[in-house]
């Protein structure tokens, strides 16, 4: 099925709800205009539609691993060409380094295009992103010199090493090793597994960034050191040469997005793989973690933009397909399906969840370019602090969305969907992995509860939930019936959130595994709730639209109906998440291991 990028709705929310004017007034942005904007997300919406998105089902049947080389399948290496020469993997690449610095705000609806279009495709040109981040902030100037203009532009893609067959999450567990050499290079040695894009013929060579430990080096996360290890070692003129002793042993055969080669990479069989430090000895993990914002927001993007996908294709479905007749109608004829009450209920769940986490995704993009340079110190910190808050959210929340949204996909064929043939079930299997990619939701609920809520003693919590009572405020004060019952169901929210945060502020000390049980559960209240307020927002925007005589009627009505749905159908699922918090813990602790 075609996909058509919802410029509509992302224009609306980059405009109305993430400030993008704002954004664009910060420094370094001055040559970045709406109307850019604007034509950038029509190309890419050419691009993703035309190119990409046929080669999607193409991919499902995975590329192939020969003799350690993957081949992968057609039309892949060309669409990557066309998307490296047209500069879309330099957007937000430094300026420094051939790339075009552009806003994280704006590149992210670029990035929901491709992620929508073809999710194992996009994976590619995002890690590469990641690893010229992390070398732009950490390297020495030499290692710049060498590898970040080739990167920015996307004719060396990058990827990260960080995961053992042993570690797992607990990158305390890495045994990879790294051995100094005479000349200042590293002898690198040791297997990593889930290496996405680890191995293809797309490029004429691939930068990995490999996390290993020196001889010397002291036990745990503070012993990781980070290297830059070359599929092709690079001549001093800047021209490839000989092979380096990295090379895929495997490609794992996975559940989903079969069209990402996941390679299982070995260094030094023959050796040792030549490395060279990034920055300084045994800071390596800290060095990772500087891309992992982006990274982590990266993910959400995934799961938003697969959930649109999906959606996208229900619709389709569910209007081209007749089956039983309407209720309540004297036709006898069977009727497109859509006109069945549970199938609307199913794609309004669909087109809302997906429209909330456009909203609070891009609200989130906004504050991480803010963090990044705005002018005033306070209003950086401010903003900083709300996307550490963010991140983990977005992140978990988008994407164990994404796995309730897909399926509701599949449902909507019905025995359809169970059939590969449809392409509804990929959508399902692809989005499955966004929720363990960068750290499963256990681990993003335990880092909201602790590194964030708890650290700051709630601040920037309260301080959302003050602007969420602000828009309750607003919404009261209208005597709009759809209003009023966004104000009903974001209310409800509101007050749960509060609630279960100041919950787990009072007893995170003296009860440390009560408050984790209810991490996840705290984690998706907030999404839901700030998902409420969000859309809740838009609703209010759209119907001051509507007052002043906006010709988008029907966009603006859309709006409203979707914010009213989203209150009275989902935004309800806070005070469950609620009860789970406060109540739920000693179940979930009492079961002595043996009785599993």
């Amino acid at each position: 099925m075609p996909y058509t990028a919802p410029i509509k709705d992302q224009q609306f929310v980059l405009k109305e709800i993430a400030g993008l004017e704002a954004v664009l007034a910060l420094p370094g942005n001055e040559e970045t205009s709406v109307e850019l904007v604007d034509a950038i997300l029509e190309e890419a919406s050419k691009f993703s539609s035309d190119i990409l998105a046929p080669l999607n089902k193409l991919g499902d049947k995975g590329h192939k691993l020969v003799d350690g080389a993957v081949t992968t399948v057609a039309g892949f290496k060309e669409a990557y060409h066309q998307f490296r020469d047209a500069g879309w993997v330099g957007m937000r690449a430094p300026v420094d380094f051939g790339g075009q610095g552009l806003p994280a705000l704006v590149t992210m609806a670029t990035e929901e295009m491709w992620c929508a279009a073809n999710l194992a495709f996009s994976l590619c040109p995002l890690l590469t992103l990641g690893a010229v981040e992390a070398l732009d902030h950490h390297a020495s100037d030499e290692l710049k010199a060498v590898y970040l203009s080739k990167m920015s532009s996307g004719e060396w893609p990058g990827t990260m090493n960080l995961t053992e067959p042993q570690a797992g999450s607990d990158l305390a567990q890495v045994r990879s090793k790294a051995v100094p050499q005479a000349d200042g290079t590293y002898l690198i040695s040791g297997q990593k597994i889930f290496i996405t894009w680890g191995e293809h013929d797309m490029s004429d060579n691939i930068v990995h960034l490999v996390l290993a430990r020196l001889p010397d080096a002291p036990a745990g996360v503070k012993g990781i050191s980070l290297f830059v290890v070359p599929k092709f070692l690079v001549n001093a003129e800047g021209s490839l040469g000989k092979r380096n002793d990295a090379y895929c042993v495997s490609i794992e055969h996975k559940l989903g997005i079969h069209g990402s080669p996941t390679c299982v990479m070995s260094y030094g069989d023959n050796g040792g793989a030549v490395g060279y430090l990034v920055g300084e000895a045994n800071k390596g993990l800290a060095y990772m973690f500087t891309m992992m914002n982006h990274a982590r927001l990266g993910v959400g993007v995934e799961g938003m933009a697969i959930s649109e996908r999906a959606y996208q294709k229900a619709v389709v479905y569910a209007k081209d397909r007749v089956q039983s007749r309407e209720l309540g109608s004297d036709n006898p004829a069977p009727a497109a399906i859509i006109r069945h009450p549970d199938v609307r209920r199913m794609l309004m769940t669909m087109r809302a969840y997906t429209e909330a986490m456009r909203a609070l995704t891009y609200f989130g993009g906004a504050a991480l370019d803010k963090a990044a340079s705005h002018a005033d110190t306070v209003e950086k910190q401010r903003n900083q602090y709300l996307i550490n808050f963010l991140i983990p959210i977005i992140k978990g929340w988008n994407t164990e969305v994404a796995n309730v949204v897909t399926s509701l996909g599949v449902q909507v064929h019905g025995g359809m969907g169970f059939i590969e043939e449809t392409g509804a079930a990929q959508h399902m299997r692809d989005a499955r992995i966004t929720a363990i990619y960068e750290g499963t939701t256990g681990i993003h609920g335990m880092d909201l509860i602790g590194r964030k809520l708890v650290s700051e003693k709630g601040a920037t919590c309260n301080a959302l939930l003050s602007e969420i009572n602000a828009t309750i405020s607003e919404l009261a004060s209208t005597d709009d019936p759809a209003l009023t019952a966004i104000q009903r169901g974001l209310t409800q929210a509101a007050q749960a959130a509060q609630a279960s945060a100041d919950y787990i502020l009072n007893h995170f000390d003296a009860q440390p595994k009560h408050a984790a049980a209810g991490s996840v559960p705290f984690l998706m209240l907030m999404g839901v709730t700030l998902g409420a307020w969000l859309l809740a927002k838009s609703a209010l925007i759209a119907s001051q639209q509507l007052k002043a005589g906006t010709s988008d009627i029907e966009f603006c009505q859309a709006k409203i109906i979707t914010a009213r749905f989203f209150a009275e159908h989902i935004a309800s699922q806070a005070l469950g998440y609620h009860y789970e918090i406060t109540q739920g813990a000693e179940s979930t602790l009492a079961l002595p291991d043996e009785l599993f």
